[in-house]
């Protein structure tokens, strides 16, 4: 028993699709949005009460709603932006949701990822939106400016576009510093520089990419954490960069399934918890190397990718886990959904004694 357990603390079933859960920053509450029958989209805020969730507010939309992030939102404000089926990118004052207080027609096409980064005091710099869309973009936003965006990486004229699964936005250590990387349905992972507007770095890990997220958003780049099909999971070490053989990375299997979410823990950058295709969730806690560098024959440097321990493992549910979210301000809380229609408040114990 020395080892984290996780516990179902409380599971909710409700009448539509599930696509994401996120907590409000700063309070009890989460925020479920999905997709009703009738291809309408939900947003839903629940509060913990007494060992139960609440349903405080509730709110329907014009088109199913996939993807949302509070990461370039004010702690003041914790305002709610959302990407959809139509393409359209909304931010919304969860107070009143009647109508977006910013909302853009972003993409020709589904929006299935978005990130935030610039808000909740988290990242240096101006508070900006990526979102990823089946149109093969990737666009980065900022609220305060209305209608364009203020990058856009696509596929050159003539060329094929893929799928973009999955963006996270990272290295925002200082005002100028800002990296967006793009997971495609082909394997390809992107890594765009936004300071040069240029592409850092690419790579190709054979399977579609279902996840990626940064092991910290505000700090000098250290990992990444790729999830794709066929139940494998990737960590590059990003602190340093081969000319040739580019970052170092580590491949693990897990879930005898597709990994469709990896997420770090926000109080301890080194445990991240993957979600499988067939309703598992696996711990897992990152060991660095003795030394996270070395020379190449040409006296290069490059980098030395470390260990990682399966601390924890649960079956929660038969079905895909669609999304998962730590609890900003209560560590080893954490709220997932699954397309078993179902949404559970999961507690991780002993995550302060790794």
């Amino acid at each position: 028993m020395d080892k984290p357990q996780i516990i179902a603390h409380i599971q909710k079933p409700l009448n539509f699709t599930l696509f994401e859960s996120r907590w409000i920053p700063s309070s009890a509450k989460f925020v479920v949005i999905g997709s009703h029958p009738r291809g309408t989209g939900c947003i839903q805020i629940y509060e913990l009460s007494q060992g139960d969730v609440k349903l405080v507010h509730e709110a329907e939309k014009s088109k199913s709603i996939k993807c949302g992030t509070f990461g370039a939102a004010s702690l003041k404000t914790r305002h709610f932006a959302t990407g959809d089926f139509d393409g359209r990118l909304c931010i919304y004052d969860l107070e009143k949701t009647e109508l977006p207080i910013y909302s853009v027609k972003a993409h020709e096409e589904i929006i299935n990822c978005i990130d935030g980064v610039g808000g909740l005091g988290i990242g240096e710099g101006a508070p900006e939106l990526v979102t990823a869309s089946r149109d093969g973009s990737v666009k980065v936003w900022d609220p305060r400016q209305k209608d364009a965006p203020v990058a856009c990486m696509e596929a050159a004229e003539g060329e094929a576009k893929r799928d973009c699964w999955t963006v996270a936005f990272g290295n925002a250590f200082n005002m100028y510093e800002r990296t967006v990387c793009a997971g495609y349905d082909n394997g390809d992972i992107k890594m765009f520089d936004l300071r040069n507007m240029a592409l850092k770095w690419e790579t190709n890990v054979h399977n579609g990419v279902c996840s990626l997220e940064f092991d910290r958003k505000d700090i000098n780049m250290n990992k990444l954490v790729a999830t794709t099909l066929e139940a494998k999971f990737h960590v590059f070490d990003l602190r340093t960069l081969h000319p040739e053989k580019g970052f170092s990375k580590l491949t693990e299997k897990a879930h005898k399934s597709t990994i469709w979410l990896a997420r770090h823990l926000p109080q301890n950058r080194d445990v991240f918890m993957t979600l499988g295709g067939a309703g598992s969730l696996n711990l897992w806690r990152y060991e660095y190397p003795a030394s996270r560098v070395e020379k190449d024959g040409e006296g290069r440097e490059v980098g030395v990718v470390g260990n990682v321990h399966l601390l924890q493992n649960s079956t929660v549910s038969t079905q895909p886990i669609s999304a998962f979210d730590w609890s900003p301000d209560k560590q080893g809380l954490c709220v997932c959904t699954s397309f078993d229609q179902t949404l559970r408040v999961l507690i991780v114990t002993k995550l302060n004694t790794l």
